[in-house]
C-alpha cells in the first residue's frame, strides 16, 4: 500500500484503457467471457496488457472486472472463481514488468442489495470477498472496483476489500448525464460515502466522456479530500455501420487534463473506447503539466444514498430530528413489537419537512428485537427520505444491522468513555465509514466540571484515533442536564461546548430538550437554552423540528451568527408569516380512503397499504374503484416525482412493491375473475447479453400499472422471441440490451418479427439505446427509463386499440 500511497502522491499515474474491445478484435465473441480467456487464451490477454504498457500506461488493469462468482455462473464457470481472478492478476504482472502496478479489476455482480433488489450485505460481502483473496494471494498491489451503479453494492465491494486484504483501493461509480447514478446517488454522497470508508482514491468512470467526467469529479472535490480518478469514455458510443465507435480522438481526450489535475485527479486513465493510441497521448500531455496537489482540509460530512449534511465547522449547526424514539410513545414501540414501520415512515417525513437535516433513529424498547427493528426502521425511512441519519443505540448487534443496510455515511449515537463502549462501538464505526457522537462521560457518571469533560472527551477521541476514526468524524456531546434537578450545570456545559470548540477543535452535540424536563412552559426555557449554546459553538441539536419556539430560536441564531448569509434561510421560512391568514377554527375535513390509498402507494407504505384496501371494501368500494381511483393515481403521482428528479429508482421500486401488496388483497376479492389488462408484453435481454436488472424493473412496473408481462430473462436468440411471440399472441415485445457489443441483436430480432409478419408494438431499450439507434431498426419505441416505458407503452396500446 506505502508505495502506491506514496506514488500518487508524488505524480499523476496514468492508468490504462479499454478490455473488452481489444478482446473483441482478437476473437472475443459477442455474449462471450472475457474472464475465461484469462484460461483459454492467456497469450491474447497478456499481449493486450503489453499494449498498454509499452503506450505508457503505469497502472495495469487485470482483466477480472467480471470475476465473481454471480458473473461466471451465467457461463458456468462458477466454481474457478480463484483460478480465473488469480490468473488475471498474474497475467497483468507478467506484461507490467518493473516499475508499474497491477490493479485488480472487480465491477458489479449483477443484483441489486435489498431492498431494491434480492440480494444481501452478507451475500454480496461474500461473493467479493472470493475475488479479494484470490486478488491477494496472486501478489496485486491494488484493487479497482469499477462502474457500479449502486452506492450500496460499493459499499459492500469496498468493505470485503478491507476485510480480507490490506491492498489500497480505487472506488468508482458511474453516472449519467444528469449527474446521478441509475439509483440516484449524487457525486458528492458517493464521494462522502466512500471517503468515510477509507479507500484510497474515489472517483468516476464510464457512462460519461471526458467533459462529463470531470464535471462530475469537481462535484466530488467539493466535499472530500481524498485523491481522484479519472476514467471516462473515449466519448459517447455511436452506431455506425453495425459496428459500435466511440468517437473521442486521442487530443480529445487529453483537452482537460490540467483542469482535472488542479480538482486533485492523481490517476487518469479510459474506459469504452479507449486505446493505447490514447493511453499514449495521455502519458505525453502530463509532461510539462503542474502535477503538485495540497489535500484540501478534512470535514465531518454525512450521507444518504443522494444528498449530503456537514456537521460543525463553517457549517451552519445542523438539526437532528428526535422523534423517532420509543421513550414516552407507547404506539411507537407497540409497533416496534408488531415489527411494523408506518410511525416510522410519518415521522421521518414530517420531521424532515420541518427541517431536520439529520434523523435520530431509535428502536430500543422492552420486547423488541432491536437488531431486526433497527433494520426495518434504516429501510423505511431510506424509502421515504433522502436525509442521512444517526442511529441511536448502545447495541453492537443493532448497530452492524443498521450500518449494513444504511445507504450512506450516518452518524452513530452513540459511544462512552467506557472500555466496554470503546470496544463495541468504534471498530464498527471503523468498519462501515461512520462517524460517531462521543459523549463526555465515562464509568464515574457525568463529570461535574467542563474541563472534566474535557477530559474524557479527549480520551475518546484518542481512542477512536487508535481505531482509525477520522478527528473530523467525532462529535462530542457535551451533555445537557435537567435545569429543574443540576440548575449549576447548565452553565458547565455552555464551557463545555466552547472548551471542545477552542482546544479540540471539534465539533459538538446536544440533545437541547432535556434542559427543561420536568418544568413548565418547556419550549421557553429550552429555546433560551438552544439560542446560547448556538452562541457557544454548538455544531449539532438533537430536537423536535416541528417545535416552532425551538426552530425560531435556531434561525434567528444562524442569522444573528452569520451562518445564514443574507438571511436567505430566515426569509424563506418568515417571508410570508405577517401575511398569512389566521388558523382556521374548523378541523380539516378528513381525507377519503381514496386519498390515503394513493398516500400509501406514494410512500411505500407496503406494511399500512393492506389494511386500507380492507377498510376500502368495508366502505363499499369494488375493486376497480380502489385500484383506477386509489392506487393508480398514487403510482402516477410516483412517475411524476421521480420525473422532476423528487424521489429516485429505490423509492419507485419501493411503491411498486406496496402496489403489488395491494393487488395481492384485490385479487382475493375477484374470486378468479380476469383482471382487465392493458396489455400483454412479452420482455427479453437479448442473445449475448448477460444483464438484465433494468428489464426486472420496467417488467415490474409494467404488471403494477395493469399490464401482463412474460419476462423471457437474458441472453435470448431472436427465433425464440418470436416463436414466443406467436405462440403468446402478445401486443408488444420489449427488448433490452447494456453492451455495446449486444444491441445489434435488437435489430436482428426486430427484423426477424417483421419478417415473420408479427404485428406487435416493438420497444427497446438499456443503457447503451438511443432514440436514433430505434429510429434506424425500426422499433416502435425507445424509453430512457421505467417510468417512462410504463408512460409511452400505455399511449402507444391504447392507440392501436
Amino acid at each position: 500500500m506505502a508505495d502506491f500511497v506514496n506514488a500518487i502522491k508524488q505524480r499523476v499515474l496514468i492508468l490504462d484503457g479499454a478490455m473488452g474491445t481489444m478482446l473483441q478484435e482478437r476473437g472475443l465473441k459477442a455474449g462471450g467471457c472475457p474472464e475465461e480467456m484469462n484460461l483459454s487464451a492467456p497469450h491474447v490477454v497478456e499481449a493486450v496488457h503489453r499494449e498498454y504498457a509499452e503506450a505508457g500506461a503505469d497502472i495495469i488493469v487485470s482483466n477480472s472486472f467480471g470475476g465473481s462468482r454471480l458473473k461466471l455462473a451465467h457461463y458456468g464457470l462458477e466454481h474457478r472463481v480463484r483460478e480465473i481472478n488469480a490468473g488475471a492478476v498474474e497475467l497483468a504482472r507478467r506484461a507490467a514488468g518493473e516499475g508499474r502496478f497491477v490493479a485488480a479489476s472487480m465491477g458489479p455482480t449483477g443484483r441489486f442489495l435489498q431492498p431494491v433488489g434480492d440480494a444481501g450485505f452478507d451475500e454480496m460481502v461474500e461473493v467479493f470477498g472470493e475475488q479479494v483473496r484470490a486478488f491477494a494471494e496472486a501478489g496485486a498491489d491494488l484493487i479497482t472496483l469499477e462502474t457500479f451503479l449502486d452506492i450500496a453494492e460499493l459499499r459492500a465491494a469496498v468493505i470485503a476489500c478491507h476485510e480480507f486484504s490490506d491492498l489500497p483501493v480505487m472506488a468508482l461509480m458511474t453516472f449519467e448525464d444528469a449527474g446521478r447514478s441509475v439509483l440516484g446517488t449524487s457525486p458528492e454522497a458517493a464521494a462522502v460515502t466512500l471517503e468515510g470508508l477509507g479507500v484510497t482514491v474515489v472517483g468516476s468512470n464510464c457512462g460519461l466522456g471526458v467533459e462529463g467526467i470531470h464535471d462530475v469529479l469537481a462535484r466530488m472535490r467539493k466535499v472530500c479530500a481524498t485523491p481522484l480518478i479519472a476514467q471516462p469514455n473515449a466519448g459517447l458510443p455511436q452506431l455506425i455501420d453495425g459496428r459500435t465507435v466511440f468517437n473521442a480522438t486521442p487530443q480529445d481526450m487529453v483537452a482537460y487534463h490540467q483542469r482535472l489535475l488542479d480538482i486533485g485527479v492523481r490517476v487518469i486513465g479510459g474506459c469504452c473506447g479507449t486505446t493505447p493510441a490514447h493511453i499514449s497521448a495521455m502519458r505525453q500531455a502530463l509532461q510539462g503539466l503542474t502535477q503538485d496537489w495540497t489535500p484540501p482540509p478534512r470535514r465531518c460530512l454525512l450521507s444518504s444514498r443522494t444528498s449530503v449534511a456537514e456537521i460543525g465547522g463553517q457549517a451552519a449547526c445542523a438539526i437532528i430530528g428526535e422523534r423517532i424514539n420509543p421513550t414516552g410513545r407507547k404506539a411507537y414501540a407497540q409497533e416496534l413489537r408488531e415489527g411494523k414501520t408506518a410511525y416510522v415512515r410519518r415521522e421521518a417525513q414530517v420531521q424532515v419537512a420541518a427541517g431536520a437535516h439529520l434523523l435520530d433513529v431509535n428502536c430500543g424498547a422492552p420486547g423488541v428485537d432491536e437488531p431486526a427493528a433497527l433494520e426495518r426502521a434504516v429501510l423505511a425511512i431510506e424509502g421515504v427520505t433522502q436525509v442521512p441519519l444517526v442511529l441511536d443505540s448502545s447495541d453492537p448487534a443493532a448497530l452492524e444491522r443498521g450500518l449494513k443496510v444504511a445507504d450512506g455515511k450516518v452518524l452513530i449515537n452513540s459511544v462512552s468513555g467506557e472500555a466496554k463502549s470503546l470496544q463495541g462501538i468504534l471498530p464498527l464505526a471503523r468498519k462501515y465509514g461512520a462517524a460517531v457522537i462521543a459523549l463526555a462521560l465515562d464509568g464515574s457518571g457525568i463529570p461535574e466540571t467542563a474541563e472534566e469533560r474535557l477530559s474524557v472527551a479527549r480520551r475518546i477521541r484518542d481512542a477512536a484515533l487508535q481505531s482509525g476514526i477520522a478527528p473530523q468524524d467525532i462529535v462530542v456531546d457535551c451533555l445537557t442536564l435537567t435545569v429543574s434537578a443540576e440548575q449549576k450545570r447548565a452553565m458547565e456545559t455552555i464551557r463545555t461546548l466552547r472548551l471542545v470548540r477552542d482546544e479540540l477543535g471539534m465539533a459538538t452535540a446536544l440533545g437541547v430538550s432535556n434542559i427543561s424536563f420536568g418544568l413548565p412552559c418547556r419550549p421557553v426555557l429550552s429555546s433560551v437554552f438552544f439560542a446560547m449554546a448556538l452562541e457557544a459553538g454548538l455544531s449539532a441539536a438533537i430536537i423536535n423540528p416541528r417545535d416552532e419556539r425551538m426552530m425560531d430560536a435556531y434561525r434567528a441564531a444562524m442569522v444573528l451568527l452569520g451562518k445564514d448569509l443574507r438571511a436567505e434561510r430566515y426569509i424563506a421560512a418568515y417571508a410570508d408569516v405577517a401575511s398569512a391568514p389566521p388558523a382556521s377554527a374548523t378541523p380539516d375535513i378528513a381525507v377519503g380512503i381514496r386519498e390515503r390509498l394513493s398516500a400509501a402507494i406514494i410512500e411505500g407504505d407496503k406494511d399500512g397499504v393492506v389494511t386500507l384496501v380492507e377498510q376500502a371494501l368495508g366502505e363499499g368500494l369494488d375493486t376497480a374503484a380502489i385500484s383506477n381511483e386509489g392506487l393508480l393515481p398514487g403510482l402516477e403521482e410516483v412517475g411524476r416525482r421521480f420525473g422532476e428528479n423528487r424521489i429516485f429508482l429505490p423509492q419507485v421500486m419501493q411503491s411498486a412493491e406496496t402496489m403489488q401488496a395491494a393487488f395481492a388483497r384485490l385479487k382475493q376479492e375477484m374470486h378468479g375473475s380476469a383482471v382487465a389488462s392493458l396489455g400483454r408484453i412479452l420482455m427479453a435481454t437479448v442473445e449475448g447479453d448477460i444483464h438484465d436488472i433494468g428489464k426486472n424493473i420496467v417488467c415490474t412496473l409494467l404488471e403494477n400499472h395493469g399490464f401482463e408481462v412474460i419476462d423471457l430473462g437474458k441472453n435470448v436468440p431472436a427465433e425464440r422471441i418470436l416463436q414466443k411471440a406467436l405462440e403468446l399472441q402478445v401486443d408488444a415485445v420489449g427488448l433490452s440490451a447494456l453492451m455495446t457489443t449486444t444491441i445489434e441483436q435488437m435489430r436482428v430480432t426486430i427484423a426477424r418479427l417483421r419478417e415473420a409478419g408479427v404485428k406487435v408494438l416493438t420497444m427497446v431499450g438499456g443503457a447503451v439505446v438511443t432514440q436514433e439507434y430505434a429510429d434506424e431498426i425500426g422499433a416502435d419505441m425507445y424509453a430512457a427509463d421505467a417510468l417512462e416505458a410504463v408512460a409511452k407503452a400505455k399511449q402507444l396500446l391504447a392507440d392501436r386499440r
